[in-house]
Parts: C-alpha cells; structure tokens; sequence
C-alpha cells in the first residue's frame, strides 16, 4: 500500500475532497519522521478516520512511539503517554476524585486517558484490572470514577504498543479486549537507504522537534464525518462479510472474527477510500485491511498453533479463496 497523492476528480463531494486533502498533508508531515513508512502511516489515518484503536505489535526501536507524538502534533491534538506496569493502578489511568477541604466537595483529577491521543506503551505489562480500565474509554468515549461519568476530548485514538518477542512477566490481552481494537499493524525495520536518512535526519537533533501541526482536531472531526458519506457498494458489503464469515468457518480458526470485525472493515474500507480521494470503497481496499483488521480477533485451534499456523497467514489465504462478489 502507497500514499497516493490528491487530486479533483469529477462527481466527488467538495466534502470528501477536502477532507482528503487534509488527511494527505497529514500523512505528509508524519512522513517527515516515519521514513519509509507510508503504509503504516495511511494504516494509522484510516484508523483515526474510523474512530477505532490501533495495537502496534513489534520489536523495540523501530518508531511506534514516534509514530503516535507526530500524528498528534500533525493534528494538533493532546498528546499522553502511559507507561503500562504490573504497579500501574486503574485509578492512574483514568483519574480520581480529590477532596477539596475549602469546598468540602470532591473534584475530579482526570488521568493521561483524557488526551486525545493516548499511548499506551506495552499494554500487556499491566494487570488485567488496569487493562480493562481503557475499555470503557476505548468504546464509550467517556470514563466513569465514583459513579459518575466524564466525556473525553474528541478527536479521541489509543494507539497500544506490545512488544512481540518478549513475553515474561506480560499479561495477554484478553480476546473481548483484543476485539476492542479495529486493527493490529507493524511498523517493521527500515529498509538499508531508509535507515541511512534516519541517521541524517537525527544527526544534530530529532525532527519531531521541529514538528508542526498541519491540522486541527475540529478539521478530523470533519474527516470522520466526511467518510460517513464514502459510498459502499452491496457486492463490496457483501465481500467484507464473506471474509468475516470465512474465517468462522475455517478449519483452523476456534474463534473466528466478530460481527464487530465486519464493521471495522467497513468502517476502514470508507476511511481509506476518503485518504486515497475517492468515494467509493473499492474491494482491494478491503484486501489492503483485511490482514490488519481480522487476523487479531481470530483464535487458533491448539492442532493449529502447534503446526506454526498464523492467523495472519489464514487470512491472507482467504483473500486467495474468497470470490469478490460479481467479479468475472
């Protein structure tokens, strides 16, 4: 997948076209940091487009934390970042009541959650108390302390980061958590020439320092309404479920992908469509999510798992199998 640059195109929404010329300047900007990385930059657009969450799952250095600071010094959005602990308290992430002795009332302290973007760096090192204290902010928007609930700024995105090779002392994120998150990406390394620029661009100091917002979060907010308007074809719906359905009824698969899955594929197909300037949701836009938004919900049969079968690997085989409906 490649960014592809903006240009009017008949019949298309000034909505639309607006919103895509937005959502590329932001990709262009981020890019001044992430090197070599459109793919997952536009991966991490359509995701904020979508109004879902992102688990980026790879090895330590290769760019997620600053992959979630320039996107929201792009957007011009707040940025926090929680650092999960076995330590870490649900009450540290989502804030507490103080008692005011001139008031003699309490008042609420909102935790790093109230930012609207959220890192929360190796997620799966915290218990699965504290783990469970993002999903009510990660579905509803909003977190409830001492009985009383407290919407969060909108624009609002949870960017999670896990650590794919060491396991020890970690806590697997449970399935209905998992399924919380629209997609799982990986930044992966930096091809030789693209690690060569890294090293220049960092040699005197690091280009997020120098980052500026090129967006505002009202100007988000627009884009996300902007893709409520991209069309999805009946074939294309029809497409998404079958690949959704697909995975259920795989031999392999214990637990295949949720209705939620579904939606997050459409929601994403639409939201990627708007960053490429278009209208309409194409079927390979669904290929291009598919591995992305499936494969995490997916739960492997134990005879799959020992025989090294990925869930990744599953459904790039079903994209080979499953017909786009009313393709010759």
């Amino acid at each position: 997948m490649q960014n592809t640059a903006v240009s009017p195109a008949a019949g298309v929404a000034p909505a639309i076209l607006d919103a895509a010329v937005v959502a590329q300047r932001i990709a262009d900007n981020v890019s001044t940091v992430i090197v070599g990385k459109s793919d997952v930059i536009e991966m991490a657009l359509a995701a904020l487009i979508a109004e879902g969450h992102i688990l980026v799952e790879d090895v330590p250095g290769v760019g997620k934390t600053m992959l979630a600071r320039s996107l929201a010094t792009s957007i011009g959005g707040t940025f926090s970042r929680i650092q999960f602990t076995p330590d870490l308290l649900p009450s540290d992430v989502t804030g507490v009541s103080v008692y005011n002795q001139s008031s003699g009332e309490f008042s609420f302290r909102s935790g790093p959650i109230a930012a609207q973007l959220v890192l929360a760096d190796e997620i799966n090192r915290a218990t699965p108390k504290t783990q469970s204290a993002l999903l009510e902010a990660m579905e509803e928007r909003q977190v409830t302390v001492d009985g009383v609930t407290h919407p969060l700024s909108l624009p609002f995105l949870v960017i999670a980061t896990q650590n794919s090779i060491e396991y020890e002392g970690t806590f697997p994120l449970p399935e209905a958590q998992l399924d919380r998150f629209l997609m799982r990406i990986n930044v992966g390394y930096p091809r030789f020439e693209e690690e060569i620029t890294i090293i220049a661009q960092q040699e005197h100091s690091h280009p997020i320092l120098d980052l500026e917002p090129v967006a505002s979060p009202e100007q988000v907010i627009g884009m996300q309404q902007a893709a409520q308007e991209v069309y999805v074809d009946g074939l294309v719906r029809e497409y998404l479920v079958g690949l959704a359905e697909a995975t259920r009824e795989h031999a392999d698969a214990a637990l295949g992908a949720s209705p939620r899955a579904s939606l997050g594929l459409f929601r994403t197909g639409r939201a990627l469509a708007l960053v490429r300037g278009r209208d309409y949701v194409l079927p390979d836009d669904i290929k291009e999510l598919a591995v992305a938004v499936l494969s995490h919900r997916i739960v492997l049969t134990p005879a799959a798992r020992m025989r090294g079968v990925r869930a990744e690997q599953m459904v790039s085989e079903l994209l080979n199998s499953v017909p786009v409906p009313g393709a010759r």
